[in-house]
């Protein structure tokens, strides 16, 4: 099981919610790690600049995959990606700077140029923890 943080940037925190909410995620070409992205992998859900939150986290029901029609109508803008298990959306979003300030690594940062970026398991953890610390 690997650790992914999924970066969306220029989307409000509703419209993230929704693409959770729809139990899919796209994956564009020729994103870093897509091919390894497979079931049962963790993501969390983060909406970069100007936003900076994370919305929540889901295991990967599936490795990407090219959508059916249906699915692509309800996912536009990309032509496959993964499904979504066990989503669990942030209500509030949780600030990157939150889970930043519970990081000892110099190399974490809040932006990311990659839409699929790979994460520690105590990355992970920390956000995890973080987010049920300000419910």
């Amino acid at each position: 099981m690997a650790h992914y943080l999924f970066n969306c940037m220029d989307v409000d925190p509703e419209t993230g919610s929704e693409f959770l909410r729809g139990g899919m995620w796209g994956v564009a070409p020729g994103e870093p790690y897509r091919d390894a992205l497979a079931a049962g992998d963790l993501v969390l859900f983060y909406l970069g600049a100007p936003n900076r939150v994370f919305i929540g986290w889901a295991e990967l029901g599936s490795a990407v995959r090219d959508w059916t029609p249906v699915e692509a109508r309800a996912h536009p803008g990309t032509s496959g990606g993964v499904l979504l298990a066990d989503v669990r959306e942030w209500d509030p979003p949780v600030p990157m700077d939150a889970v930043l300030a519970q990081i000892d690594s110099p190399a974490a940062r809040g932006d990311f140029e990659a839409g699929v970026v790979r994460i520690t398991a105590s990355e992970y953890e920390t956000a995890l923890r973080v987010a049920g610390e300000r419910r």
